[in-house]
């Protein structure tokens, strides 16, 4: 049993798989693979967890936060780059895994990806719900409260109590057209992205140029009132660390270009070039409208739900406010298309290792050339969760979730240098082992700002996931099979079988 669980998969047969009918179309260059990374990363973050780690975590040293998280994340994205140009198969960090650590580790990052992607998206449909809800109320249109939310909550001073709501209709019906969208294509789906990208870079862009005129630098005056940490706080973590730590959620995206490199005209050259292009441009804008929202109003005045139109609102800007806001719906409904359309290409891979049902989530459309079945499945459950879940336990799984993967991706780098030395890697990480260590020590210091509540929900996730793989995924993997095979050839050529 051992042997299986950190059985690993060459290299060779990832790239076999490629040559069957369930391979995906090739249809992205360099310019949609960065499209999809920016249009993944500029979203919810940018638009809504500023407020947030402004008002309660940080203060104006947020701008360091976005440094701090902004450093981990290219220290993985680097590491990502080079094994998206070595094996350009969907998949993402569960197909690296698979051919570094063996089996299970796969099967925990590819569960650990589940929580990530379809969690996220979840979260992602709570805040364009409240956005949308915002906007029409400045046209004069009041949604109903009863349909705007979910119907229980958790807090630290109340514990569990009921809302009073019935669930989020416009989170379901978000979800619901976003569905339809990914189930038509990946190219449609990566034009309509595209158009959604250049409008909220424009409104980003329109934040920081704008925003410029109305910063007072007394406002970042204490620059840090939370102070500089945040790691491993016995009570509710406060401090730039623990502000990087929320606004990681922002940089959630760059990891999904890697989930497309199946779907990539030259994966070896395209794919490094849109995850690190497109997190080097969200790092800098990100950056600005922090120095900027926080300049322009003291941090303990910013509103934690919509920072940055509220912002412009407070100086008396209305125009202002009312053009973020659309932009902010924008920018949030394509944060959600990508989110959506990385977890089918994760349970694909799995379902061709046979570590989940190959009929289902291994199906691809005869005619659009999708993972169809598996599409609306999540978007079934991003529909669900993001109408009755609420909002901050979401996110919370969803950050620390991210952050295991980013640290299991550094390590299968290192142990890729080890165990094959000579496999071609047209994008190499530069100044190994340094920098897949410092990715490693980065992630696990913001792992370290969350709270512990965040690690023992980790850990029920992960426990989950397990006995699914042990009553499910240990007795169906396509490497198991191979194993039975080779076991019975033996049994009647061992000469055959010595050959193998």
């Amino acid at each position: 049993m051992a042997n299986q669980l950190f059985r690993t998969k060459s290299l060779e047969v990832l790239l076999e798989e490629m040559k069957g009918e369930q391979r995906l179309r090739r249809v992205l260059g360099p310019v949609a693979l960065t499209s999809l990374g920016i249009g993944c990363i500029i979203g919810t973050g940018i638009f809504v967890l500023t407020g947030v780690a402004a008002h309660d975590k940080a203060g104006p040293a947020l701008m360091l936060s976005f440094v701090v998280s902004g450093a981990a994340c290219i220290f993985a994205a680097l590491c990502y780059a080079e094994f998206a140009s070595m094996v350009p198969v969907a998949g993402s960090a569960y197909t690296y895994a698979y051919a570094t650590m063996g089996e299970l580790m796969a099967w925990i990052i590819g569960w650990d990806l589940v929580l990530e992607y379809a969690v996220a998206s979840a979260t992602v449909a709570h805040g364009w719900s409240a956005y949308f809800r915002d906007f029409i109320g400045l046209m004069g249109i009041q949604f109903p409260a009863q349909w705007a939310g979910g119907p229980f909550d958790i807090t630290h001073d109340k514990g569990f109590f009921w809302t009073g709501q019935y669930f989020d209709v416009p989170a379901v019906i978000i979800a619901a057209i976003i569905t339809v969208v990914l189930v038509i294509g990946i190219k449609e789906s990566a034009g309509f992205n595209a158009g959604m990208v250049i409008v909220k870079v424009l409104i980003v862009l329109f934040v920081i140029v704008v925003g410029a005129f109305y910063v007072n630098p007394e406002n970042w005056r204490p620059f840090a009132p939370f102070g500089y940490g945040g790691l491993f706080a016995s009570g509710e973590p406060r401090g730039m660390l623990a502000g990087a730590a929320v606004v990681f959620f922002a940089y959630i995206g760059f990891d999904s270009v890697s989930t497309h490199a199946e779907e990539a005209r030259n994966p070896q050259r395209d794919v490094p070039i849109g995850i690190l292009v497109s997190l080097a441009i969200c790092t800098l804008l990100y950056i600005a409208v922090a120095a900027v929202v926080t300049g322009m109003i003291p941090y303990d005045m910013i509103d934690i739900h919509s920072p940055v139109s509220n912002a412009f609102i407070q100086k008396g800007v209305t125009y202002a406010g009312i053009l973020v806001s659309v932009g902010a719906i924008v920018g949030i409904t394509s944060v959600l298309l990508v989110l959506m359309l990385s977890q089918p290409r994760v349970m694909l891979a799995m379902a061709r290792d046979g570590l989940l049902p190959r009929s289902f989530f291994g199906a691809v459309h005869d005619k659009f050339r999708t993972p169809w079945k598996s599409t609306i499945l999540t978007g079934v459950f991003v529909a669900f969760a993001g109408a009755l879940v609420p909002l901050h336990i979401l996110a919370d799984l969803v950050n620390i979730g991210t952050l295991l993967a980013f640290v299991l991706v550094c390590a299968s780098v290192l142990i890729m240098r080890k165990t094959h030395p000579k496999a071609e890697r047209p994008f190499k990480v530069p100044l190994v082992p340094l920098v897949p260590i410092l990715g490693i020590v980065f992630c696990l210091v913001l792992m370290g700002s969350l709270g512990w509540e965040n690690w023992m929900r980790l850990g029920v996730w992960l426990a989950i996931g397990l006995i699914i793989y042990l009553l499910y995924g240990r007795g169906h993997s396509l490497m198991n099979t191979i194993r039975e095979e080779k076991t019975a050839l033996y049994d009647r050529q061992p000469s055959t079988y010595d050959k193998l």
